[in-house]
């Protein structure tokens, strides 16, 4: 009764957390509330969400014997983002976990087919024999200035289709990165707290590309991404401007915030073993040494209301960078998604103003 309890526990959790992020990454807010309704233990989020996925695929596929391709493209990225959202804090059945993560890649992958065939996946090699894996997507035109895109603990490039495209309707290409311990990346790597090495090799793969600006280089990055941005500005100085949103300047100090599931996949994703070994590890990522060397225009945005990143963390980040500003959204929750109409576009305004 106990463990039920908990699991019970760990589903109104998840709702509570996370429902506007679904809706603002593009869930269909009927989705959501037909699956989260569905579901009474934490051992049926997974599965539910990939049978949601799953119609979704059967949609898309039936769009396509049709001959309806934009249809089709919508349908896959619904999949994709049902199949990343099964599994993105969901640490029971590490096999489930990467079967789930193979099909949001998939789906995503069809999707860009028919939404944009001009984006490209992009493979790059790492350390240890690994690698990293991103997508590419550009703006018709010119080659223009690069926006990396960084996701957080439980982001991947899958959720971010929609937020590319705030960026893309402002002349600026996206690169999104699964780094260590990210996403498909993170089925063969750990977190990494000196992110900059993931920018770098991200960077050195696209040097020989004419089809983009590398003279002029953003980086974004959402929640831990939001630590990772700066941290990657920090110490790669071909990153000229860098926005991080509801990032940690400490995140071993966030720790008493944080849900169990966040807990258990910051334990997963770093190879810790017990719940201290976990926030020791989650101490490591911290920006002391490096705030004090971005000395590239930086922006950090947060919510006063963000339960899980307290509001001060991403204040600090600003205060201790030499050239930080800070935007404080009173309504705004963790990454304000309840309000992304907001910091989305800020966020592709400031990075497209900076960028020249």
């Amino acid at each position: 009764m106990q463990l039920q309890a908990e699991r019970d526990e760990r589903v109104a959790s998840a709702i509570a957390h996370w429902a506007p992020r679904f809706v603002t990454n593009g869930v269909d807010y009927g989705d959501f509330q037909r699956v989260t309704s569905s579901v009474e233990t934490w051992a049926e989020w997974l599965p539910a969400w990939v049978e949601n996925g799953h119609r979704h695929a059967e949609l898309a596929r039936d769009a396509e014997a049709r001959g309806r391709t934009l249809s089709a493209g919508e349908a896959w990225n619904q999949g994709a983002l049902s199949y990343h959202f099964a599994k993105f804090v969901w640490m029971l059945d590490m096999a489930l976990y990467a079967e789930a993560t193979k099909l949001a890649v998939d789906a995503l992958q069809n999707a860009h087919g028919h939404l944009d065939p001009t984006a490209e996946r992009i493979e790059i090699p790492f350390e240890n024999g690994t690698q990293l894996v991103g997508n590419l997507r550009r703006p018709a035109g010119d080659p223009a200035p690069l926006v990396l895109l960084l996701p957080g603990l439980d982001s991947t490039k899958e959720e971010f289709f929609g937020w590319e495209n705030v960026f893309l309707a402002r002349g600026l290409a996206t690169f999104s990165l699964d780094g260590p311990g990210q996403g498909e990346s993170g089925l063969t790597t750990r977190i990494y707290p000196n992110y900059e090495v993931a920018a770098t090799a991200a960077l050195d793969t696209l040097a020989a590309r004419d089809d983009i600006d590398l003279d002029r280089i953003g980086v974004a990055g959402v929640s831990l991404g939001g630590y990772y941005a700066p941290r990657a500005a920090a110490y790669e100085k071909r990153i000229k401007a860098a926005v991080g949103i509801s990032g940690a300047f400490d995140f071993g100090e966030c720790w008493p915030s944080l849900p169990q599931q966040t807990r258990e996949t910051v334990a997963h994703h770093t190879g810790a073993s017990t719940d201290e070994e976990a926030r020791a590890k989650a101490s490591e990522l911290n920006l002391r040494d490096a705030a004090s060397q971005i000395d590239q225009p930086f922006l950090a945005i947060t919510g006063r209301l963000d339960r899980l990143i307290p509001w001060e963390q991403t204040k600090r980040q600003a205060d201790e960078a030499q050239n930080g500003e800070f935007v404080l959204y009173d309504e705004g929750n963790h990454v304000c998604n309840n309000i992304g109409y907001k910091y989305r576009p800020l966020t592709a305004d400031w990075l497209k103003e900076k960028l020249g």
